[in-house]
């Protein structure tokens, strides 16, 4: 990221990350309601954190009945045997051009942004689905809008913070029961943005995807070959699946990821959850085989990838993921040992 990402930090009684515009000279006054804004887009993330404390959470028991019956409904998809036909389909839409990003637009496309860049709005946007507790289908929506938007207009750093949450404002609007005002979105970026820039900024993504802003995307398939993995006696079930989640989110915040499809991302997720709970067993079975359409041998590249992402290798700063599951309600999956390597005889 060169010289463009310096040090810089925020200091109050509850820790916040910022991001605005590179001409900013003074540091970003924070909002005493404790929102999480962005200031300089060339920072370097290390030394900056978020916290979000002062937000309710929805009512256990509207989620407990949503959950229950959205899981009802899988299940007789499945009996039915419209679950397989529902997964080629999906497959079928993920891999249309107009529904993926480039996976060079850094290099071709951009002149302003970089790879680093990228990574603090996507860490910093995570930060933002866990404070207004919008669900992790919102946070892939956006990620995916932003990387298309990217792959076919030049942007400047200054608005790339718009840009991000610009997206999430449409993607919160397609999941989302009630999903936060512009208003709260302006305010999340200490009103770096007004309202009629965000309604702009709205419309043009709008009109870019033409109006098509649903969207097959990791946590999509994620769901499918977590229910076919469970029926093959994973043990630890809600363990292996908010580790599954933790590692489909970490390929979020690297722009490497964008050379696999959403379907492989989530298949090489739960390879990876296999293996970290139980090294010594081979973690894909021949029903995810059957049911996913990918070999093991497929995956090799993208589990490794992922790998590296889980051990820390490549020695992101980026901490937003890591520390949202680390918390008890996620079983602290991020704290979870995996083995340094994986055999080759499992591919």
């Amino acid at each position: 990221m060169g010289n463009d990402e310096n040090c810089v930090s925020a200091n109050g009684s509850s820790k916040k990350r910022a991001f605005a515009s590179v001409n900013a000279v003074n540091s970003q006054v924070m909002s005493p309601k404790k929102r999480a804004v962005l200031s300089e887009i060339s920072v370097n993330k290390g030394n900056i954190d978020l916290g979000f404390d002062d937000f309710c959470t929805p009512e256990p028991i509207l989620k407990k009945t949503v959950k229950k019956t959205v899981e009802k409904e899988d299940g007789e998809l499945k009996k039915c045997g419209y679950s397989s036909l529902i997964y080629q389909y999906l497959h079928s839409l993920e891999v249309e051009e107009k529904r993926r990003p480039l996976s060079n637009y850094m290099e071709k496309v951009q002149k302003d942004i970089t790879v680093g860049m990228r990574e603090i709005l996507v860490d910093w946007l995570v930060e933002v689905a866990e404070e207004y507790k919008l669900v992790s289908d919102t946070l892939y929506l956006t990620v995916s809008y932003i990387d298309r938007f990217l792959s076919s207009h030049v942007l400047s750093r200054i608005k790339l913070q718009l840009l991000g949450v610009s997206c999430m404002l449409i993607a919160s609007k397609h999941e989302e029961i009630t999903p936060p005002h512009i208003e709260d979105f302006c305010y999340i970026t200490d009103n770096t943005y007004a309202k009629e820039e965000v309604v702009e900024m709205e419309k043009e993504i709008l009109k870019f995807l033409n109006f098509e802003v649903s969207n097959p995307t990791t946590k999509t398939f994620l769901r499918s070959f977590t229910r076919t993995a469970q029926e093959n006696s994973t043990p630890s079930t809600l363990k292996f699946e908010f580790l599954a989640c933790y590692l489909a989110e970490l390929s979020l915040l690297d722009y490497g990821f964008l050379w696999f499809n959403p379907s492989m991302v989530a298949a090489s997720a739960i390879f990876l959850s296999n293996f970290t709970l139980q090294p010594e067993k081979h973690p894909w079975s021949l029903a995810l085989q059957l049911y996913s359409g990918y070999k093991a041998s497929e995956l090799k590249c993208c589990v490794l990838a992922l790998h590296d992402l889980q051990l820390c290798k490549k020695g992101s700063s980026s901490q937003a993921v890591r520390e949202k599951y680390m918390q008890h309600k996620f079983k602290c999956v991020a704290k979870l040992n995996s083995p340094p390597a994986i055999p080759q005889s499992y591919f």
